[in-house]
């Protein structure tokens, strides 16, 4: 039986300390036991000599110090994980809350995960299609990346990100694919939307949904991710899965590491962040990838909405550094109508290079993704330059480039959330906006593809 303490000093808030106590350490579980037999869970935050600083799960109402004790497990946060999770619901503890039984274990992982070994990582180069033309044509996804979208308060990434998981798949082999669905901070109605339409289209048959409400804990909205992850690496690492991992939204999760820092009396860094959210950040984002001698993979798609628009507040401009790109949505875009509004220009995807050409998309990707950025930023600049000079200071040229950049955004970025495009279609739509430029125009296609393609 795990010793029992009667000595708590203090509660404020989430946290509680206890004094004389001796063998606890960093991270262990423990619970308390109310006076009325109830069970409050909490977590070890620090250990000061005999004095342990602890934190809450639930909300400490009810806590008398004088007929309350406390007992610690001797083991961190574990998850019981098995293929039977697949299809189900749980919230941000790993607890099942989709009215189904109990989670039949064949293991228990430690959510921290253990560390991948650098030299042991294998370099991502397989295509992922995602179903959505300005991802995997021009920002392509590959099996074993991180690559966020940076979002904006009231623009559709829950719509983007249901739309990628009901689609995303690996082509051409057939291999055991899995989703992972992490929501952190988000409304009842968002919760039933990703489960609605899981549910309604299938893709809830290889997902897990791990859900954490607004009104619940900061405690545990700081351990969903976490969670997410430990099943993704038990689908990947021991049962030889592709997954995808999608975590919306990283700003709730980043907002709950200030909240708990703030109760701890740490010194704030920027922004009111702790000081230590980049290594937090990157425990996160560094899980994803793939292994020597695994077969499985996790790709990770991050979400979080940039406060106030900014590219450079802390949270995307950390996780900018983290992983390998991003993907940008705009404003602009989805005032004029454009779904998804996926703003090409400045979104990046640094691996895109590794998972295109013969044998994983086509021949010809690589150039027609480099002559469709070219022509559609300068047809941009040339509808600026218009909306200042008038449509009379513009060449012929210009006129079509502006063309283009307007008929770009109508047919290939915008394109629906129920609309799941090959990447041949996707390739071909490309070509046939490329034909509203002349010939001598696309200097950035081989003419071998020219032949091929332009003349169709």
């Amino acid at each position: 039986m795990p010793k029992e303490y009667r000595t708590i000093e203090e509660v404020a808030g989430p946290l509680m300390l206890i004094k004389n106590v001796s063998g606890v350490t960093y991270n262990e579980l423990g619970e308390i036991e109310l006076g009325n037999g109830d069970i409050k869970r909490c977590r070890v935050l620090e250990i000061d000599g005999s004095n342990a600083l602890v934190q809450l799960f639930e909300a400490s109402t009810g806590i008398n110090p004088a007929e309350s004790k406390v007992r610690f497990l001797g083991r961190q946060m574990e998850l019981a994980v098995s293929e039977d999770m697949l299809g189900r619901v749980f919230d941000g503890l790993g607890n099942p809350i989709d009215g189904g039984p109990e989670i039949i274990p064949e293991m228990r992982l430690d959510v921290n995960g253990k560390p991948m070994n650098p030299a042991a990582r294998r370099y991502p180069q397989e295509f992922i299609q995602t179903g959505v033309s300005a991802i995997d044509g021009l920002n392509t996804l590959v099996r074993g990346q991180k690559l966020p979208i940076f979002s904006a308060s009231g623009l559709p990434h829950a719509q983007l990100a249901a739309q990628i998981t009901r689609q995303a798949k690996v082509r051409g082999k057939d291999e055991k694919f899995a989703v992972v669905f992490a929501a952190m901070g988000i409304t009842f109605e968002e919760s039933n939307f990703f489960i609605d339409s899981f549910r309604e289209t299938g893709a809830l048959d290889r997902t897990i949904l791990f859900i954490n409400l607004a009104n619940d804990p900061a405690i545990e909205r700081i351990a969903t991710p976490k969670m997410a992850l430990t099943a993704a690496e038990y689908l990947a690492f021991e049962k030889n899965m592709h997954v995808l991992v999608i975590l919306t939204d990283i700003t709730n999760y980043a907002d709950a590491l200030r909240e708990v820092s703030a109760a701890r009396k740490e010194v704030p860094g920027r922004r009111g962040y702790p000081g230590y959210m980049y290594t937090d950040l990157a425990t996160i984002y560094e899980r994803a990838g793939r292994q020597e001698g695994k077969d499985g993979s996790i790709t990770m798609i991050p979400i979080l909405t940039m406060p106030e628009d900014d590219k450079t507040h802390p949270i995307p401009d950390l996780t900018g550094y983290i992983t390998e790109g991003q993907i940008i949505l705009s404003r602009d875009l989805y005032r004029k109508g454009i779904t998804p509004p996926i703003d090409v220009l400045p979104s990046l995807s640094r691996l895109k290079d590794k998972g295109i050409g013969e044998g994983r998309t086509r021949a010809d990707h690589s150039d027609t993704m480099n002559q469709l950025f070219s022509a559609y930023a300068r047809g941009k600049d040339a509808k600026e330059l218009m909306s200042i000079l008038g449509e009379a200071a513009l060449t012929d040229i210009d006129k079509k480039y502006a063309e283009f950049a307007d008929a770009f955004e109508r047919e290939y970025v915008s394109q629906g959330y129920d609309s799941d495009r090959s990447i041949e279609e996707t390739l071909d739509i490309g070509w046939k906006l490329l034909r509203i430029l002349p010939r001598s125009e696309l200097k950035r296609i081989k003419d071998e593809f020219l032949d091929k393609y332009y003349e169709e």
